[in-house]
């Protein structure tokens, strides 16, 4: 498939490639899990079938992918040159005269990609699938998604009958240990209990559904001393479901949005100014976040290409706080770009500006700078603090294997 491309830019595809798909993976796994969790936790509370977890986490693939894609890019690039670093490949290629830019060519074109990828994420398919997943948890509070009664608990519904379940088998087809209390205009109460009962569906009317109830007891109460008592062997109770209000249109929040959307709002004379402003700081911000990605193979080559005679993995936990850190710092500008206490230009340009500056040092140094390394002086004093460690750790050993020898 890559035929057409030289031998070295293959073999730089196939360093980048593996490191960046697999990190993709890792970090991708890790948010969908952690939420998972939370969403199994919530759909159990709210009585909902399991499967609108799966349907949920669908909805949230695009937000996650948005997010790991700079990460795999950059930790992909950047094990990719510490590789060839720490192999030596590196001062060969050097030597015949592949400069950085040369061997970056490849990591260059596979970003473009990214970035298209990218831009089609956050303008376009994660405004969408936020407003579903958004949706979808409406409907799961409200009972639309199927929301179970809770057993053994006691369960409102349409504000006349309470309803106990001790067991539920089959998905709640089969239901044991029944006990209903319900009222009507007449101020006559039911009290009824059954051994055995089950949902049914009525086709005249998809506002109720039959409570068909098995081998039970009535007591009605009608004021009077004395309640009626009945014994039945089945039993129709029709259940009035509760109404279930329509979801909002998509747009509450601003990244609700699509691109032509944001365009129109933030720059619309017509509308208020605080929504103006809070549709130009949510433009900004993914705006900013894809231009990043086109700085990340100089980043990943400054803190992948360790200095002389070392191996320390430093760069690696460098680049992914640098990242994070910055991530943070862009959120923080788009909160108060929205407020409108800062124009988004400032707020979210401002820390790219001061950013790319560093990291097109950083790249400098290593690059252009004889013996040049943007953090030698941080790989010094990290093997200086390994060391002490490693000391301490063999000092605290020691003195346990003389208390035990004693």
């Amino acid at each position: 498939m890559l035929k057409f491309l030289p031998s070295i830019d293959r073999y730089i595809f196939r360093l980048v490639i593996v490191p960046m798909l697999s990190v993709f993976a890792i970090a991708a796994s890790l948010l969908v899990l952690d939420k998972m969790l939370r969403l199994f936790d919530f759909v159990a509370v709210e009585g909902g079938p399991v499967g609108v977890v799966f349907r949920m986490l669908i909805a949230l693939i695009p937000e996650y992918a948005s997010l790991a894609i700079p990460l795999g890019l950059l930790l992909g690039v950047l094990l990719a040159f510490r590789k060839l670093a720490t192999t030596s490949e590196l001062d060969v290629f050097r030597a015949v005269g592949l400069g950085y830019g040369r061997l970056l060519r490849v990591p260059f074109a596979i970003t473009a990609v990214l970035m298209a990828v990218n831009v089609a994420l956050v303008f376009f398919i994660q405004p969408i699938s936020r407003y579903y997943y958004e949706q979808m948890e409406y409907e799961l509070r409200s009972g639309a998604l199927g929301a179970s009664i809770k057993v053994g608990e006691f369960t409102t519904l349409a504000d006349r009958m309470a309803l106990r379940i001790d067991e539920s088998e089959d998905d709640g087809r089969r239901l044991q240990g029944i006990f209903a209390r319900v009222s009507n205009d007449k101020n006559q109460v039911l009290s009824i209990s059954a051994k055995e009962g089950s949902f049914l569906a009525t086709t005249d009317n998809p506002d109720t559904i039959i409570l068909r109830l098995t081998d039970g007891t009535i007591v009605q109460e009608t004021g009077s001393l004395t309640p009626r008592v009945l014994t039945f062997t089945r039993h129709d109770l029709p259940i009035d479901l509760p109404a279930v209000e329509q979801f909002r249109a998509r747009g509450d929040a601003e990244r609700e949005y699509i691109l032509p959307e944001l365009l129109r709002i933030g720059w619309s004379n017509e509308l208020p100014e605080s929504q103006r402003d809070a549709s130009q700081a949510s433009f900004n911000f993914r705006l900013v976040e894809v231009v990043m990605m086109a700085l990340m193979p100089l980043l990943a080559v400054a803190l992948g290409v360790p200095p002389k005679r070392s191996s320390s993995a430093l760069g690696v936990f460098l680049s992914i706080v640098m990242v994070v850190a910055y991530h943070k710092v862009n959120q923080y500008g788009e909160d108060i770009a929205a407020l409108g206490r800062v124009d988004p230009i400032i707020a979210l340009w401002g820390p790219f500006f001061l950013f790319a500056a560093l990291i097109v040092w950083m790249y400098w140094r290593v690059a252009f700078v004889p013996g040049g390394q943007a953090t030698g002086a941080l790989e010094i004093w990290f093997e200086k603090l390994a060391k002490r460690i490693g000391r301490l750790f063999r000092r605290r050993s020691l003195k346990i294997d003389l208390a035990a020898a004693e």
